[in-house]
């Protein structure tokens, strides 16, 4: 149903969202399993849970997303889902033989308190982990945070299964990719290889979620960052975060863990982020910047330079991750537009103050909120309120911008009515410049077709 009947006015919600803007832990959990080569994710709870989350991955991505499940059934729920996730354990390495099998829990394994480091000891105590094979896990109760936070803790638990400290340090640069398309990841890979830099990127959904078509079917496709990979990062001399809310969590546990320093900065989404990321690259790799990329750089810089007048003063309303809303909201004041409102599902006093070091002053008017209440209902409020030019988020903002007749530019997770977002990187100044040309063509459409007749101009 589309949403004409939101009004502008609004009203006290403690207790009630609207069209969340998030979705749950375990289909982030599930995702970022699917960046660890060989890898298999379990979902510990009902087989409705899993379906949900392969879907999710699934419409988005347009690839298969294969995964377990534990089958709860009521007396799963009632006596504990022990037995459930040990066959499961066993039937998984016996049929689809995985390298790894990545369990997260849903809300109905974590209500009912199950013990997962007791229940995966008990499947090793039984022989049923072959020799050379792997299970992992972490927690990922659907009730609290969201798919951002499932990332985060599986994240973590590759440095807390995976990263192993030497007495000698080797000069590698981990990148700890916090949630970005495979494109962008595969991006994030050429910027450093133009750059000679050795790193280790995980999760790596390049080559997994965007595998070419060859005819033959692959349950595990050649892509994603290799177990030795993972073992290695306890041994690399420096970790950069990307993003805090998906990647910081494993950045202190490796530091704490194998004494690997760490400097979190922001997905590199727009000219600032990006000079920030290559910046903090060549310094702890100590290699140069290459030409080649302060050209790319130059060729971002003069495309916004020849369209100024069309980004100036727009006003633009964004939704999704915080750790992409918050390098978004700051590529588009260089652009001089007017990011005016901004939510994000997922909570946490890092966005709040991002936003108010961003807007305070470049836009003073502009209204943020982060949490459950933070919902697409209250954005579309606020257009309500008062219009906007541009909107830009996932798929379901399409309501919104249809209802309010709004040039709307699809950026996220999830989207499942467009495709070729993950083959396009939004990251680095490709991405950049990918993404401003996007926004530039889909407001000079706008204007094309909505504008009087007398007003059609065949140069802009």
């Amino acid at each position: 149903m589309l949403l004409r009947h939101t009004t502008a006015k609004e009203i006290d919600r403690k207790a009630l969202t609207v069209n969340p803007a998030k979705t749950c832990q375990p289909v982030g959990a599930m995702y970022a399993a699917l960046g660890l080569h060989g890898c298999l994710p379990h979902s510990h709870g009902s087989q409705g849970c899993c379906s949900y989350h392969r879907s999710a991955l699934t419409r988005h991505f347009k690839e298969p997303v294969m995964a377990a499940t534990s089958s709860f059934s009521e007396g799963s729920s009632v006596f504990g889902g022990s037995s459930n996730l040990v066959s499961a354990i066993e039937t998984i390495f016996t049929v689809y033989n995985p390298d790894v099998v990545a369990v997260h829990t849903t809300c109905l394994s974590e209500t009912i308190g199950d013990d997962l480091t007791q229940i995966v000891s008990k499947a090793h105590e039984d022989g049923l982990v072959p020799e050379g094979k792997k299970v992992i896990f972490c927690n990922t109760p659907s009730y609290v945070g969201t798919h951002v936070t499932g990332y985060s803790n599986q994240v973590a638990a590759f440095v807390k299964f995976f990263s192993t400290a030497t007495p000698k340090k080797k000069n590698v640069i981990n990148l700890a990719a916090g949630w970005m398309e495979p494109s962008d990841m595969r991006e994030i890979k050429r910027l450093a290889q133009e750059m000679e830099a050795r790193i280790i990127l995980f999760p790596d959904m390049s080559g997994v979620l965007d595998a070419p078509l060859t005819g033959k079917f692959e349950m595990y496709p050649k892509g994603g960052v290799t177990q030795a990979q993972l073992i290695a990062t306890g041994d690399s001399k420096f970790t950069i975060g990307l993003g805090a809310y998906s990647t910081e969590d494993a950045c202190v546990k490796l530091e704490n863990k194998c004494k690997v320093k760490f400097e979190v900065v922001e997905i590199p989404v727009g000219l600032k982020a990006t000079d920030r990321f290559i910046t903090s690259l060549s310094r702890h790799a100590n290699v140069p910047v290459p030409d080649s990329i302060t050209e790319e750089r130059g060729r971002l810089v003069d495309l916004i330079a020849d369209n100024s007048k069309y980004f100036y003063g727009k006003r633009v309303a964004l939704y999704g991750d915080p750790d992409t809303l918050i390098p978004l909201t700051e590529f588009l004041l260089t652009l001089d537009m007017k990011p005016v409102y901004i939510v994000t599902g997922t909570s946490g006093k890092h966005f709040d103050e991002s936003m108010q070091a961003l807007l305070s002053e470049k836009v003073p008017e502009a209204k943020y909120k982060s949490g459950p209440n933070a919902d697409m209902f209250q954005l579309h409020q606020w257009i309500k309120q008062e219009p906007v030019d541009l909107l830009i988020g996932n798929t379901y903002g399409k309501y919104i911008a249809r209802d309010e007749n709004i040039p709307f530019v699809r950026l996220g997770f999830p989207i499942v009515d467009r495709a070729g977002h993950n083959y396009f990187p939004n990251v680095g100044y490709v991405g950049a410049t990918n993404l401003a040309i996007k926004i530039l063509e889909k407001v000079l459409d706008h204007f094309d077709s909505n504008c009087k007749e007398e007003k059609v101009e065949w140069q802009m």
